[in-house]
């Protein structure tokens, strides 16, 4: 599928949402949405498998046509008989309403096959890494949508269920814990909500079957989704989502090498960390960097507060073809520090990181405790203030970055210039040596926020002792609602930094000396002018131009008046 048709199968996707949800609330929505998106992307995956696994044995679809057929007439015979002998309407709707027990080829197999399944299901955990039941997949549950099946509800409720607790080695508890299928948002009693979902997952198949939809194009699809979403929840996307321009940035800095970024972008790295992960956006941008340029990731790491959008973070990185083995998302509070593997106290055991790359929320208030101020990620540095987080959550990246390694952090303008105690932290960072560029971005690129933003790249050991200034400020598309970097202005962003250029009132290396002087403030004006020199006037062809000006003024005035004077008009007062 091109990007064209890709793009093309997010929007009917969220035209179908924009549709559905009626006076639902997006974000609830959004839940909804994506889960079911998730589900048709775990089982295309998973019966893509099962067919090279079983080869000539997979059941054609001729003959699931044909057992849907014989269990069609057995089910009428059924009905029919039960009205023969008196049954209540009830007892009827309830054999109808029962799904029929062969929908999909696996159904089928599974059926004939009774004592294989065990071993099927075991080599298919060893290639697929997960196992979804034939009753659980996507195109069983659309074939019950579709004929407006009472029992999809209870069908959905046990597929989940199973995803979470048995499909993968890995537990995946919790991983539709947000998504309440007895929510009276869907409808006030049972047969509400199930009509409700039959008619959602019905639309959502049909725009599906417009396309030819692959792995990819349903994790972009996925990655599309999100970011509309982000769109419509105004404040509330900063909690889930880094719009892509941004995410391009930081992946493309955090991916080349610390010492010598000319080099281009690592073929190698081991761990990659996101402390604030939302979606998981970044850090799949971060991946699929290192795979274009034909690298590897070893695994990846991604911590998330909010639990909604720590699900979210989860299926996205299954959808993207991320295998439950070479990724770990944490639910828990990143300022605390209550993920055991960061709080490990054996040097040898305790994690680093190669790239960390976050967008924090910004000026987040925390409350620090007296023990918070002799925490080994602060102890150094000293403590953010209770109004802005946000060296705190820079220190706590920075403290798990290997020496080799590189940090690209996305913060508020203040942080830069601030008095107190950020103005300590700054200060030890650029002592130190380790904050390498600054980069000031336009205003108004978040969905969650208009104010301008900035980009510190921190290395614990880097090359050049100077400072590197990017004023990117000013170079952007303006858009309706947020404005825009194009590809190229990413990409002159990230080839400064990679090649360390200069360039009027864009870019410049500042030593130490200037930066101390300046009392280690970093606002980016001090170091580059924006503003544009008056135009040096010259005076000698200034006048010359003036003169031939007048002259032809002359001429003109001339030659009017002898028009004038052939018509017996007077002439022209000033020139005669």
């Amino acid at each position: 599928m091109n990007d064209q048709d890709q793009k093309q199968l997010g929007k009917t996707l969220w035209n179908i949402a924009d549709q559905l949800r009626g006076a639902m609330n997006a974000d609830d929505f959004r839940d909804y949405m994506l889960s079911f998106l998730f589900l048709r992307y775990l089982s295309d995956n998973y019966e893509t498998a099962a067919k090279k696994e079983l080869g000539r044995d997979y059941p054609s679809e001729s003959e699931v046509a044909a057992e849907i057929e014989k269990a069609s007439i057995k089910r009428a015979q059924e009905v029919a008989a039960k009205k023969a002998k008196g049954k209540s309407g009830e007892e009827e709707a309830g054999a109808e309403d029962k799904p029929l027990p062969i929908v999909t080829p696996l159904q089928l197999w599974y059926s004939r096959n009774t004592e294989d399944v065990a071993e099927f299901e075991k080599q298919m955990r060893r290639k697929t890494h997960y196992v979804i039941q034939p009753p659980h997949l996507w195109n069983s549950i659309v074939n019950m949508a579709r004929t407006q099946n009472g029992e999809l509800l209870n069908t959905l409720q046990a597929g989940f269920k199973y995803i979470e607790t048995e499909s993968f080695e890995s537990a995946f508890q919790g991983l539709f814990s947000e998504i309440n299928l007895g929510s009276d948002k869907l409808g006030r009693t049972y047969t509400d909500r199930n009509a409700k979902l039959c008619g959602i997952i019905a639309e959502i198949a049909k725009g599906l079957a417009e396309f030819s939809t692959d792995i990819d194009a349903l994790g972009n699809a996925y990655e599309y989704l999100i970011g509309q979403f982000a769109a419509g929840s105004g404040k509330k996307a900063g909690e889930f989502y880094t719009p892509q321009q941004i995410s391009s940035i930081l992946s493309g800095i955090v991916t080349l090498d610390s010492q010598e970024p000319k080099t281009g972008t690592k073929k190698r790295l081991d761990s990659v960390f996101d402390f604030a992960c939302g979606s998981g956006s970044l850090l799949l941008n971060v991946r699929n960097r290192v795979k274009k340029a034909g690298g590897t990731i070893g695994r990846i790491y991604g911590q998330e507060k909010n639990i909604t959008t720590y699900n979210l973070a989860r299926m996205n990185m299954l959808l993207h073809g991320v295998k439950d083995t070479e990724f770990e998302i944490f639910h828990g509070d990143t300022l605390t520090n209550d993920w055991d593997i960061l709080r490990e106290l054996n040097p040898a055991k305790k994690p680093y990181f190669d790239a960390i790359a976050a967008n924090p929320p910004f000026s987040y208030r925390w409350d620090p405790s007296d023990a918070i101020a002799d925490d080994v990620r602060f102890k150094n540095h000293g403590l953010a203030p209770k109004s802005a987080a946000d060296f705190a959550f820079l220190l706590h990246g920075f403290h798990f970055l290997k020496d080799e390694g590189v940090m690209a952090i996305i913060l508020p303008h203040g942080v830069l210039f601030r008095g107190g105690a950020e103005e300590r932290i700054r200060t030890k960072l650029l002592k130190d040596g380790h904050i390498d560029t600054v980069i000031g971005l336009p205003a108004n690129l978040f969905y969650s926020t208009g104010i301008p933003v900035c980009i510190l790249v921190l290395k614990k050991c880097k090359k050049p002792d100077d400072v590197l200034f990017i004023n990117a400020a000013e170079h952007f598309v303006k858009g309706k609602r947020q404005n825009q970097l194009t590809e190229e202005h990413i990409a002159k962003i990230i080839g400064t930094y990679k090649n360390r250029t200069e360039e009027p009132r864009y870019s410049r290396r500042v030593e130490m000396d200037e930066i101390e002087k300046n009392d280690f403030n970093l606002n980016i004006s001090r170091y580059i002018s924006t503003s544009v020199g008056e135009e040096v006037i010259n005076l000698e062809a200034t006048h010359a131009e003036l003169v031939e000006i007048e002259n032809a003024i002359l001429t003109a005035a001339a030659k009017h008046n002898e028009f004038l004077k052939e018509l017996g008009l007077p002439s022209l007062p000033s020139f005669e």
